[in-house]
């Protein structure tokens, strides 16, 4: 049967078969007690106590995982730096060799146009998170910014980590998931395809979480009318360190900071580089005087002039320094350095080939760019006026679009459409997943080689940020510690039990009524109920601390979301779908 073909019913014998229950011992439920019916065979799951300890072996399984990370980080060596390291490792390299290898293999040209159900759920579940998490917030009667904290944290689920996770756990414990449209089913390709389906709602909500979310939502508190007075104190008198003196250097009416004149110790002579530290923006250089980026070309040039403080010429003690070390030079003045007084030359002969050849192909390119940019610029000055108009804006729009591109894209998205492409080709898809051949037996093994790190990297991540002695709490926000318990209960309500309470009808009657086969896939219900009361998505505590918002209750909303609520929340959602999937049937 086509992919693309219509849902039909599925017979009962074959759903009793994928239960693995034979057909002759399945008991009657008629007239039996409300026991019998809970610890009773159904259609669709074994009885509900193998099913706990189904799902709590799955659910096990992701925090054994997950607790080495977490006492780790409970140590002391797994510091916040780390775990963003490790995090950024797995999104640039790991996760992007899952997702190929997953997507590539099971996808084709017919079952992409069946995927277009998922945008249409994932709107549906955003509006109702949205509208609950509104509604709660009106009720608890928070501010505007609570009421945004709540409302991200209802809406922005984990679609990645965790998630994942129980999909592969889930297919490895729950026979019942082996799709009848797919002839010898087995629970890798199960698991294949929930790792689609999860990809593309990631996606889909990486999209919102870093716009809507970042910008509107989690925005910083200067960006709230009703705290303008307080962040004009802050910005004032500055922040006061834990010892109670302020860390600013008084602001004078009328003076910028710049222009005060602050005596700064000389730089040490040593060639320690973490005793040496620069504000960004400065350009340091031995033995002269720092000067702001932002004063004019005049200025820079004067300063060149300025006699430094041992008396030598600055201009020609300067450039005495810097002669032969264009190459320094330049990279100092593009981006900020420590630069130690002692710093060795370009070696001499053979060992200082590659540096001097390096030095010439850049100034080579630096004249090529230089001499093309001249040209285009006197050609596109020679135009008339409306053409030059009309260039112009052509320009923007391909610079706007481009960068959007680029801000957009990842390393997942990347290789999602790699995957796409190369499953729509099934020549190349033959290539590089057919039995025997030789980029198989070698890209293609350490593709999937490095994909089996993604899993367990992003559960050890997970952990570690759990442990409550990574998350920053040096600065207390009163408004956090007078409503912070309200803006825990809150949260979790928003996303782990009213979303379900609304989901769960709607998508049975997409699993019943709306005749598209993605739909009777059962690990497609599974992976959609378990996103619907999936707890709030880690990269919302990043999101927290780089903008200030309540990081101490972000912190506490994952300890209860995942440690305390995960295994109930998890086995109510899982008997929710199997339960659709008999009624659907």
């Amino acid at each position: 049967m086509g992919f693309l073909e219509l849902r039909a019913p599925t017979a009962l014998r074959s759903a009793m078969m994928a239960a693995g229950e034979p057909w002759d011992n399945q008991i009657s439920l008629t007239g039996s007690s409300p026991l019998a019916i809970l610890t009773s065979s159904h259609d669709s799951h074994p009885p509900l106590d193998h099913l706990v300890l189904l799902v709590f072996g799955a659910v096990l399984e992701v925090v054994c995982v997950s607790l080495p990370g977490y006492v780790i980080a409970r140590l002391g060596h797994f510091d916040a730096d780390k775990q963003k390291f490790l995090a950024n490792l797995n999104v640039m390299l790991f996760t992007p060799c899952l997702i190929f290898t997953k997507l590539a293999s099971q996808l084709n040209a017919e079952k992409l146009v069946e995927l277009g159900v998922i945008p249409i759920i994932f709107v549906i579940q955003t509006l109702v998170s949205y509208f609950v998490s509104r509604v709660v917030g009106k009720c608890f009667g928070f501010n505007r910014r609570a009421s945004n904290f709540v409302t991200a944290m209802g809406v922005f689920g984990n679609s990645n980590s965790l998630p994942i996770s129980l999909v592969i756990s889930l297919s490895q414990t729950l026979k019942g998931l082996h799709w009848d449209r797919i002839k010898d089913d087995s629970d890798e390709e199960v698991a294949a395809r929930g790792i689609l389906y999860l990809m593309i709602f990631q996606q889909l909500g990486q999209l919102v979480r870093w716009s809507w979310g970042y910008h509107v939502l989690l925005a910083p508190k200067d960006k709230y009318d009703e705290y303008a007075d307080e962040t004009v104190e802050e910005g004032r008198y500055g922040a006061l360190s834990p010892d109670g003196s302020s860390e600013t250097q008084g602001l004078l009416v009328g003076v910028h900071p710049d222009t005060v004149g602050i005596e700064r110790p000389s730089s040490p002579t040593h060639t320690d580089d973490s005793a040496v530290y620069e504000p960004a923006g400065r350009t340091p250089v031995a033995g002269s005087s720092r000067h702001s980026p932002h004063e004019s070309d005049d200025e820079g040039h004067d300063a060149w002039k300025k006699p430094t403080g041992n008396g030598v010429d600055g201009a020609n003690g300067t450039l005495n320094q810097l002669e032969g070390n264009e190459e320094d030079l330049n990279r100092i003045l593009s981006f900020p350095r420590i630069r130690n007084n002692d710093e060795a030359e370009t070696p001499k002969g053979v060992k200082g080939l590659p540096v001097r050849i390096g030095r010439a192909t850049r100034k080579y390119q630096a004249r090529v760019t230089n001499y093309i940019c001249d040209i285009s610029r006197k050609t596109y000055h020679s135009l008339p006026r409306p053409v030059q108009a009309l260039l112009s804006g052509i320009y923007s729009v391909c610079q706007r679009v481009y960068n959007f591109l680029w801000e957009f894209m990842n390393p997942p998205l990347w290789a999602m459409l790699l995957a796409i492409l190369v499953a729509s080709i099934k020549d190349l898809q033959e290539l590089f997943f057919k039995d025997d051949t030789f980029v198989k037996t070698s890209v293609t093994a350490a593709l999937r080689s490095s994909a089996g790190v993604a899993v367990p990297l992003i559960l050890v991540v997970l952990g570690a940020n759990l442990a409550r002695n990574t998350q920053n709490h040096e600065t207390v926000d009163p408004e956090e510690k007078e409503i912070g318990k309200k803006l825990l209960v809150a949260s979790l309500i928003s996303r782990m039990l009213l979303p379900t309470l609304i989901m769960a009808p709607i998508l049975a009657l997409f699993a019943k009524y709306v005749p598209v086969s993605i739909l009777d896939d059962p690990i497609f219900v599974v992976v959609c109920f378990l996103l619907t009361g999936a707890p709030s998505a880690l990269q919302l505590a990043q999101i927290c601390q780089i903008n200030g918002v309540y990081e101490g209750v972000m912190g506490r909303i994952l300890f209860q979301s995942y440690v305390i609520w995960i295994l109930p929340s998890t086995l109510v959602l899982v008997m929710c779908a199997l339960e659709v999937l008999e009624w659907a049937a």
